[in-house]
């Protein structure tokens, strides 16, 4: 730039510099042009990939999780490189929430397997996608599902206070959080109810969540409630309502109710019918039937091959092993009991991601 520069120019080389200037400064507008209005991700493309995010929803109750755990890894790292790219508004909020829902569903997965840390980890990815779509009810999804790592593993005081978060964000929305959230909720209000001095009052806390799980569940709209990972079911409504019912004691009403979602159950959705089963031993161990609740906690377990055989569907079968020993000591049907659910758990073989990127 000579002008810049401070030398003299005359008349004809400064004509000459303008159009100089000018052609460089529209060839760098046309440049933005071209930057903002080109996307690198096809139409088609992001239709395969929602499709693909959707598949997995509905495959979660049905797939090992290890070879699912795969899968959204690879449509993931596409996803990721997608976004390392300047999009189109429309284009990076599609993606975004893509990102929010595959993260999401990794920390669901990792729950099954028992990293509690990398399902976090997940989680906060998710929490950071889902804040870019601005969308409160996938933000509430995921914090709902983020609420599952300390119910399982954890603290239930924390999941209460993540599930009470989940369902300020949903507010009056109807969508899968607002049903999810006061679930686990009421679940959490179970587990503290065993431990807690005041376990009236929050017995009738659990019991008003339930009521407005069920008030919630009926303003979802029909694709939700057919999504097991994504919405919210009525096969899980009901049993996670005997769930709590289990844990409340209430043995007589989580038995009906468990055998009414067990009835709607199809024969693929694994691992939902192994833990009710569970429950169902649990109702059986409370009621003092100590070989009935053995023989359903085998059973549940050898329904599911080893592909399945997830550190949480196992947790309930070695909380079953420790309430007996604890209760009545030990005997021949719980070593037999042991040595079933010791045979083999699923791990994540070392490597297994190294390159997907």
């Amino acid at each position: 730039m000579r002008l810049l520069a401070g030398g003299t120019v005359g008349a004809a080389g400064l004509k000459e510099l303008n159009a100089e200037v000018l052609g460089a400064v529209e060839n760098l507008r046309r440049r933005m042009d071209e930057t903002m209005v080109t996307a690198t991700v096809s139409p088609a493309m992001l239709d395969q990939w929602e499709q693909a995010t959707a598949g997995f929803g509905r495959q979660y109750m049905n797939t090992p999780p290890v070879r699912l755990l795969c899968d959204v890894m690879l449509e993931f790292g596409a996803v990721r490189k997608a976004l390392d790219r300047r999009q189109p508004v429309d284009v990076q909020e599609r993606l975004c929430r893509m990102a929010a829902q595959l993260a999401g569903l990794s920390g669901m997965i990792m729950i099954d397997l028992g990293d509690q840390r990398m399902a976090r980890s997940f989680f906060r990815t998710g929490r950071l996608a889902a804040d870019e779509t601005g969308d409160r009810a996938l933000r509430a999804w995921v914090t709902a599902r983020e609420a599952l790592v300390p119910l399982y593993y954890g603290d239930p005081r924390e999941a209460l206070t993540l599930a009470k978060k989940s369902r300020d964000l949903a507010g009056h929305t109807p969508c899968a959080a607002r049903t999810m959230a006061p679930v686990v909720e009421a679940r959490a209000l179970a587990k503290i109810a065993g431990v807690n001095g005041s376990r009236h009052e929050v017995v009738e806390q659990a019991k008003r969540a339930l009521h407005r799980a069920r008030a919630a569940f009926q303003q979802m709209n029909d694709s939700d409630r057919e999504d097991p990972a994504f919405g919210y079911t009525e096969r899980q409504l009901y049993f996670y309502q005997g769930d709590v019912l289990v844990k409340l004691g209430q043995t007589v009403e989580a038995d009906v109710i468990l055998e009414q979602a067990l009835a709607k159950y199809s024969d693929e959705d694994l691992l939902d019918q192994t833990l009710i089963r569970f429950d169902q031993a649990q109702c059986r161990l409370i009621e003092g039937d100590v070989d009935a609740a053995l023989k359903l906690g085998q059973a549940a377990i050898e329904m599911v091959d080893k592909d399945h055989r997830t550190d949480l569907l196992l947790k309930p079968a070695y909380d079953l092993e420790k309430a007996v020993k604890a209760k009545f000591g030990d005997s021949p049907q719980l070593k037999a009991f042991r040595e079933v659910i010791n045979q083999s758990r699923v791990e994540i073989p070392p490597g297994l991601f190294q390159d997907i990127g």
